[in-house]
């Protein structure tokens, strides 16, 4: 089922978005060799939690977290627990935040300390194509036009896109209608409207295309076990441009800030 939202149940959700960017920035503080990804989880359950959230992941379907923690050749869906992070892995966080009546959703994809150049263009090109994907999502557009874009862009990098897991609606579900694949082509697929709310969510993979799901009956991971990044932002169809109602600007204030701790000379 799609819903349209007013004016007011936007903001709402992003509202609830601003949450989840926080909770997500308090993880990020945390990220780095030797923390285990149940303490990540811990975090960002407190975090939402202390401001009036509930995680919108906890319990649904009976998922045991409030984060969806992936790494590695983890695509999605990866289960908190006593791993420990260490030098050079790469870790999607995946997070919902469920506030005055609405879900929000978004991801990261982190790297843990330095990691080799080719993951870390990996990275980069998947968060490129989220945004080259949300540019696309105008009123009047179609799906197909979306999951183009951003099909074009990393396969023309020589990466591969996941077909069996796609984005969705959000709203006062956490996954509504429509389905929001990451492939497809231009002038197919359902019409975008204004007042339609959706996570854009690219799962792109350096080697081929192909997951299998673990035997926990929730991670998906790659089928060649090369690694995949995932990238998500929640987005308002507008009768202008889209409008991002989540935000990875407190993430990047924290990562920036890292970045100038660990760059300073010694002593």
């Amino acid at each position: 089922m799609v819903y349209i939202k007013t004016d007011d149940e936007i903001e709402l959700i992003k509202l609830s978005g601003l949450v989840l960017g926080k909770a997500h920035a308090e993880v990020a503080k945390l990220i780095k060799p030797g923390i285990s990804t149940s303490q990540l989880d811990q975090c960002a359950e407190e975090y939402i939690r202390d401001h009036g959230g509930v995680p919108s992941f906890k319990g649904y379907n009976h998922f045991p977290a409030s984060l969806c923690i992936s790494v590695g050749a983890q695509v999605v869906h990866g289960i908190p627990g006593k791993y420990e992070l260490r030098e050079g892995d790469i870790v999607s966080i995946d997070c919902g935040v469920f506030l005055k009546g609405f879900h929000s959703d978004s991801a990261y994809t982190y790297a843990v300390g330095t990691v080799e150049p080719n993951v870390e263009a990996l990275l980069r090109a998947t968060k490129e194509s989220l945004y080259i994907g949300i540019e696309k999502a105008e009123a009047g557009a179609r799906l197909g036009d979306v999951g183009f874009a951003i099909q074009k862009y990393v396969e023309e990098r020589g990466y591969s896109v996941v077909r069996e897991l796609v984005g969705h609606g959000v709203g006062r579900n956490l996954h509504e209608g429509p389905e929001v694949p990451n492939f497809g082509k231009r002038g197919q697929g359902a019409k975008l409207k204004p007042g339609m709310v959706i996570a854009i969510e690219p799962m792109i993979n350096l080697g081929k295309r192909n997951v299998v799901q673990e035997k926990d009956g929730w991670t998906i991971r790659t089928a060649d076990r090369l690694p995949s990044a995932h990238f998500e932002h929640t987005v308002a169809i507008r009768k202008g441009k889209p409008e991002i109602l989540t935000t990875f600007a407190f993430i990047e204030e924290v990562l920036e800030a890292k970045q100038v701790v660990d760059t300073q000379p010694s002593i």
